[in-house]
């Protein structure tokens, strides 16, 4: 029951926006601007004809293997250069080079490597992905206290049983941080690719309907699914952190914002 006003605070916030929002749409009597009801019946239209499932798992089944990919190789090479500081310091202004690049200026060379489909696809999310995992890994090891890693040397253990007991629990927070805010770029890269590079999937679907001529009503029902399974992702990842909170004992009340 204590989650109850919490509850009813968040759906009365959502309820007054979709209310200014359809209340804008009569004071405007705007035909570009379509209404809730609207794009409720847009939803349901893509429902019926299946796309609805279908383009959300197409853009899933993206994100999932270029995030995975960034996340599998970027953090122990973050790791790595963190730990080892004459390698970080050989590779890092690469690194720094290559990183303000956007995703999207990757496109025309990932269509011509990989030719339009989720290969180019799922290559621009891991393009988008990758740096910053690399970043939180060589931060998290940056900021682990001298303390903790001469606890771990006076007891002798070797380099094996250092990195699991000491060095990964010092830094899981901030790894598990960086992998749920590299998620959200990574759903965002997914969209921005699907409109040019394939022809699925949530970010193809604003593109469709903007070509179909007046379909106003798929293009925000499109920008509506992209932030409702965008709110789901990161509420599962948030799960995941205190699930690991628990595991390695410490607090993510500082990084969700709750008190």
């Amino acid at each position: 029951m204590r989650y109850l006003p919490r509850f009813v605070l968040k759906i009365s916030g959502v309820v007054t926006v979709i209310a200014i929002w359809g209340l804008v749409v009569q004071v405007t009597d705007s035909p570009i601007i379509p209404g809730p009801w609207a794009v409720a019946r847009a939803i349901h239209e893509l429902a019926v004809k299946g796309l609805l499932f279908k383009y959300a798992v197409a853009s899933l089944f993206r994100v999932t293997w270029g995030y995975l990919l960034a996340v599998t190789i970027g953090v122990p090479l973050g790791l790595m250069l963190g730990w080892y500081k004459r390698i970080g310091r050989a590779f890092n202004p690469t690194v720094q080079v290559l990183r303000p690049i956007s995703p999207l200026a990757w496109i025309p060379l990932a269509i011509l490597w990989l030719g339009v489909g989720d290969g180019s696809a799922v290559l621009i999310i891991f393009l988008g992905s990758f740096f910053p995992m690399v970043m939180t890994g060589m931060n998290a090891v940056r900021n682990v206290t001298p303390t903790h890693i001469n606890a771990g040397r006076n007891f002798g253990l070797s380099a094996w049983r250092f990195m699991w007991s000491v060095l990964f629990p010092a830094v899981t927070p901030q790894i598990i941080a960086g992998m749920r805010l590299t998620f959200g770029i990574a759903w965002l890269v997914v969209v921005a690719a699907e409109m040019i590079a394939v022809n699925s999937g949530l970010g193809f679907l604003i593109v469709d309907a903007r070509n179909a001529g007046n379909r106003y009503d798929l293009i925000v029902a499109g920008m509506v699914l992209i932030g409702t399974i965008g709110l789901l992702l990161d509420v599962a990842m948030r799960r995941l952190e205190r699930l690991e909170s628990i595991r390695w004992g410490y607090s993510t009340s500082a990084i969700d914002g709750e008190r």
